[in-house]
This record gives structure tokens, C-alpha cells and sequence, in this order.
């Protein structure tokens, strides 16, 4: 019987609600937002609530979509500036990373499978397969967990993870593609032709989504659209283009809509903000979709059969083979401090992408088809445990994490402002220390670059002038040219770091962390003998 549209809409409205409260539950123990959509996924499938799903085909072609929109959008949200020091890095990790991750966990999978599974007959091919399917980072996992965890890291490393988890996919899809080609028409490899293809499929991918992205731009800026809520789907349009176009032209989709979307977000245009606001919702939602489609295709008693050689497999991956590429691909940079290297090996997350490539496989109707997926879902599961969870834990273990010294976004005020305008806004709550210096605006010590511009007062809002008397628990909306400014603000006006919702400095390492610690509790002995016998009371300042 198939299920009328009002029940799919009641369906679809209740899974993305349950995933919704489980993201938001998860955060709070710091598991990862699309592993618990997986698991709702799951938990409503087959083995489950009962929701049947099991055509690939269907599942291939949403996934392809939602993986343009992730790869389109965290293009768009990255910044030319922050990744053209680490470009030549990013590059290695996301060609010959991806190149030897493959080479060494095929011959892994072989070996493992080999002694786990013998009556399955495995071969090499396969194996490679399996391997290049898994070969590469996912990019929507990358893209979720450093950002929506916080994750603050030293020297360019969060520039350098998203550009290799946004390029790294295209060699990951060549490799996958050249293979089945392999097995499906069997016979002896023509190298020249892969290697062809390959250097074909790349060039056209940069190209067109560099020389579309810079088009899309110009039509953007030049059409004149009367409802400005347009301009948001017009972007989405070009984004389906660029994917479509490439691959009709025989390059890489996914590479040209990454291009085209660093080429669009690093560019002027209409109506910026709101695009992005737009793709930050709908690659969530992507991601969303995503995830709990995948859930619903697995069947989870099928994952009993293949727990011991996935589990086997997935620690060689974690513990040698993504250290091992890393290390080697970034071999020519040797300024770069092992413990980045280390921090970048942990960052191997396996997500989304790696379930899509695997159903291809099941599309295309290769053998071990089957036993690929539910290996690679399983992988998927364990990268996502074991290394999303930990890597603010890695992070501050190798002194990588850091808590920036960043301002309170304005929670009372719905306001925002263009990346092109530099001026600096927060919320400053009107405590009674802040009135020490006079009740009006014009008493308030503010530097001369500092403009108060919105009053919030209960529900009410209104522009101040030098006149306007100050209350107690008011929210002012400030603006400032630069953070040096900002920072003279608050110390005018009596706001210390945690009314600024500013973080401390860098972490130390924790082989570090025990002396310092020490120390600080001399210094802050100290200090506080020295404003005892200075002021006779107990007001200390913090170290």
C-alpha cells in the first residue's frame, strides 16, 4: 500500500523533529549532531519502527543533491584569506592524502578480510573499492563539528581541515569510479587513460566552477530583482548548475560547486547576508536529510555479521593508515609542528559522503555490493564515536585549543551586518556599576569611536541621544570601528571579560598544564598579600 502525502508529510515532519531534540540532547554530552541522525534513521527503519526504505537509486540522487549544497555552501563560508597560507597543505592532504589513505587501507581491508571472512572471496579490486569509497574526509562532518562545537585551533588548522575536507572528495570520487569501471568491464587497467581522465576530470572541475562562480557573480550584482528573497534562490540555481554543467562537460561536479561557491562567497553581491543565512539553514537540513536517509537504508542486524572485521578495519584507518598519508603528504612542509600533524591525522572523519560513494556500488550492482555498504556504514559509525567526540579533548591534549577573545553576539537586538562593513557591534547589558559615572548617555565614558545606536528597555526599543536617562538591566546596541576601541568601551565602563563574553588565551598542552597551574597559584598568593596590605580588603584580581 503506499502511504498517502499527508502521511509522508507527518512522517518526514516527525523524523526531522526527533533529530532535531536528539542534535540538541547530543550537544550537550558532545556527541556529534549527524551521528545521532543517523541513529534516528535507524531506530525508524526496518529493524525499527518499521519505515521501509531500500531503493539506492533514490537515496544516490538525494544524497548527490544534498552533498552539492554542503560542498556549495562550505565554499561560500570560507574565506580566501584564511586558507591561502595553507593552500599547498590542503592541496597534498586532499590528492595524495587521499591517494595513499586508499592504497593503504585496500591492502589492509584485503588482509583483514581475508582472515576474518574467507568464504566471502574478496579480492583485491574489491578491496580497493572498499578503500577508495573511504578514502576520503567527509566534509559535512568537518564542517558541522568544528563549527558548531566552537572549535578554536592554532595556526591555520581549521582553514587547513575544511579547504582538505571540501577538495578531498573529487579524488575520492575518481578513485571510486575508475575502480567499479574496473570490475564491471574487468580485464587489465590502461594507466595512461586513468591518469587522463583523472588530470581531465580535476582541470574541468576548477575551471568551470572558478569561471561560473565568477559569472554567477556578475548576474547577480547586474539582475535587478524586485522581491529580495529571490536572490537566495537564484544562488541555489547556479549552485545546480555549476554541478550539472561540470558533469556534462565530463569534470567533477564536486570539486566546480566547492570552487564556485569559494569564488561566490569571497566576492562582493547583493544581498550577501541573507544568502548566506539562506545556504547555512538548507545545508543543515541537507545534512539532516542526508543522514537520516542513510539511517533508514541500513538494516542493522546486518552490521552484527561484519562488526568484527569493520571494527578492525575502522582502528587501522584511525591509528595507521590517516597518519601515515598525513604524515607523508605533509612531508615537504616541515616547519609545520608534529603536533599539528597529529591533531590533523585524528581529524579522519568518516561521514555521509563515504555511505554515498558505497551506494553507488550498490547501484551499479557490483559484487559485494552489500557487504561494501554495511562495512563502510559501520566504519562511518566508529569514526564518528570515536574521533568526533574527542577532538576538543585531542585538541586541548596537544595544546592546539584555544578560547578566542571574541564578543557577545547581540541577543536582544536582531541586527546584522554585511562581511563588507568592518565596524565591530555587541550587546552591553546596563549594570549598576556601568551608572557609576551618570545616569545619561552623555556621562558614559565611551571612547570617540564608540556609537551607542539601539536602547532595548523591557520590549521596547528606541534611539538614545546624549540625553536619554540610563536604567538598570537596559541592553545597549554599540558599535565600534575596531576591537581596540571595543575594548576601551568596556574598561571605561567597568564591563570585565565575562559581561564581555570574552574567552582566555591559548590552552597549554596538558604536559604543561600541572606547572602552570603551580605557578599561578604563587602568583595568585602573592597578589593577594600584596592588595591586602595595599587596600586592607580582598578585592584580587584573577590570574
Amino acid at each position: 500500500m503506499i502511504p498517502s502525502v499527508e502521511h509522508l508529510l507527518l512522517g518526514i515532519s516527525g523524523l526531522f523533529f526527533l533529530s532535531i531534540l536528539a542534535g540538541k540532547a547530543g550537544s550537550r554530552f558532545g556527541v556529534p549532531a549527524l551521528l545521532l541522525f543517523l541513529l534516528v534513521g535507524m531506530l525508524c527503519g526496518t529493524d525499527g519502527l518499521g519505515i521501509p526504505f531500500d531503493n539506492a537509486k533514490a537515496a544516490h540522487a538525494v544524497g548527490t543533491i544534498a552533498l552539492c549544497i554542503i560542498l556549495f555552501s562550505g565554499g561560500m563560508d570560507t574565506k580566501l584569506t584564511s586558507i591561502r597560507p595553507v593552500m599547498r597543505q590542503g592541496i597534498s592532504l586532499a590528492t595524495l592524502g587521499v591517494l595513499l589513505t586508499a592504497a593503504i587501507t585496500g591492502m589492509a581491508v584485503w588482509w583483514v578480510l581475508g582472515l576474518t571472512m574467507p568464504t566471502a572471496q574478496v579480492g583485491l579490486l574489491t578491496s580497493l573499492l572498499l578503500a577508495s569509497v573511504m578514502s576520503s574526509t567527509d566534509s559535512a562532518s568537518v564542517f558541522s563539528i568544528l563549527r558548531s562545537k566552537g572549535l578554536h585551533l592554532k595556526n591555520n588548522l581549521t582553514p587547513m581541515l575544511e579547504l582538505e575536507s571540501g577538495s578531498n572528495d573529487p579524488m575520492a570520487y575518481i578513485l571510486t569510479t575508475t575502480v567499479i569501471g574496473l570490475i564491471n568491464v574487468g580485464g587489465a587497467p590502461s594507466y595512461a587513460v586513468i591518469a587522463v581522465s583523472f588530470v581531465l576530470q580535476l582541470a574541468l572541475g576548477m575551471g568551470v566552477g572558478f569561471v561560473l562562480g565568477k559569472l554567477a557573480v556578475e548576474a547577480i550584482n547586474r539582475i535587478r530583482i524586485d522581491n529580495h528573497s529571490l536572490y537566495a534562490i537564484l544562488v541555489f540555481s547556479f549552485c545546480l548548475f555549476i554541478f550539472s554543467l561540470t558533469y556534462f562537460l565530463k569534470g567533477n561536479g564536486y570539486l566546480a560547486v566547492y570552487v564556485g561557491g569559494l569564488v561566490i562567497g569571497n566576492s562582493r553581491f547583493v544581498h550577501k547576508r541573507s544568502v548566506l543565512n539562506f545556504f547555512d539553514g538548507i545545508a543543515w537540513m541537507s545534512q539532516l536529510i542526508m543522514f537520516l536517509m542513510l539511517g533508514l537504508l541500513v538494516v542493522p542486524h546486518e552490521l552484527l555479521g561484519v562488526a568484527l572485521p569493520s571494527l578492525i578495519i575502522s582502528l587501522l584507518m584511525i591509528f595507521v593508515a590517516r597518519p601515515v598519508s598525513v604524515f607523508l603528504s605533509l612531508l615537504p612542509f616541515r616547519a609545520m609542528p608534529r603536533t599539528d600533524k597529529l591533531f590533523v591525522s585524528w581529524v579522519g572523519l568518516r561521514g555521509a559522503v563515504p555511505i554515498i560513494f558505497a551506494i553507488m556500488a550498490l547501484a551499479e550492482n557490483v559484487p559485494h555490493a552489500r557487504l561494501i555498504f554495511n562495512i563502510v556504514f559501520f566504519c562511518t559509525l566508529i569514526s564518528l564515536v570515536v574521533q568526533g567526540t574527542t577532538l576538543p579533548k585531542v585538541a586541548v591534549w596537544l595544546g592546539l585549543s584555544a578560547k578566542p577573545k571574541m564578543l557577545r553576539r547581540p541577543k536582544s537586538f536582531d541586527v546584522e551586518f554585511s562581511d563588507d562593513v568592518k565596524s565591530i557591534t555587541t550587546e552591553i547589558n546596563i549594570k549598576p556599576e556601568v551608572l557609576e559615572h551618570g545616569h545619561r548617555l552623555m556621562d558614559m565614558p565611551l571612547p570617540d569611536k564608540t556609537l551607542v545606536v539601539l536602547v532595548r528597555r523591557g520590549d521596547k526599543f528606541f534611539v538614545p541621544t546624549g540625553k536619554t536617562e540610563l536604567q538598570v538591566n537596559d541592553k545597549l546596541l554599540v558599535i565600534t570601528d575596531d576591537m581596540e576601541a571595543m575594548a576601551q568601551t568596556f574598561k571605561n565602563m567597568n564591563i570585565g571579560d565575562e559581561e564581555q563574553g570574552q574567552g582566555n588565551s591559548f590552552q597549554l598542552p596538558f604536559w604543561q598544564r600541572r606547572k602552570a597551574q603551580s605557578l599561578q597559584r604563587v602568583g595568585y598568593k602573592r597578589n593577594m598579600t600584596k592588595r591586602k596590605g595595599e587596600e586592607g580588603q580582598g578585592n584580587i584580581d584573577q590570574i
